[in-house]
């Protein structure tokens, strides 16, 4: 087996170790193989593929110091054919919550949360996808 090195700030690291004791992992390499096979399947559910799709993206950031909100903001821009609706609020005195509402496949909306992922100093990304288009039925 191929061994990585990972950056991380200490207070995720030890996060790590305590959710691998907690849990019953043998370490936290285990942890990250199942968390890194978890994300990597996340957009392969067959069902959703080639099929019209409504996501929403939540993204939850400390606006102090950082400049995540323009980076948001880009992303927003970039990805303007797909944004159908984009939500900005203010969250107790240093946070923000983005809410983004997407429209497409699911290429595209993974696209897109894989960019908002990537965005560093967020501190929550959540998602949901829902089909919007005709549901065949069997008769």
């Amino acid at each position: 087996m191929a061994v990585v090195s990972v950056s991380m700030p200490e207070t995720l690291l030890e996060r790590l170790d305590a959710f691998a004791e907690e849990h019953g992992y043998t370490g936290r390499s285990e942890v990250v193989r199942e968390a890194s096979r978890n994300l990597l399947g996340e957009f392969e559910d067959e069902r959703l593929e080639e099929r019209q799709l409504m996501g929403t993206v939540t993204v939850l950031f400390d606006f102090d110091g950082t400049d995540i909100e323009s980076r948001m903001m880009g992303l927003r821009h970039e990805y303007e054919g797909l944004v159908t609706s984009h939500v900005h609020n203010h969250v107790g005195n240093h946070y923000c919550m983005e809410l983004f509402v997407l429209e497409g496949s699911l290429e595209e909306i993974s696209t897109f949360v894989g960019k908002i992922r990537a965005v560093q100093d967020t501190l929550s990304v959540d998602y949901s996808v829902t089909p919007v288009d005709r549901i065949d039925t069997i008769a």
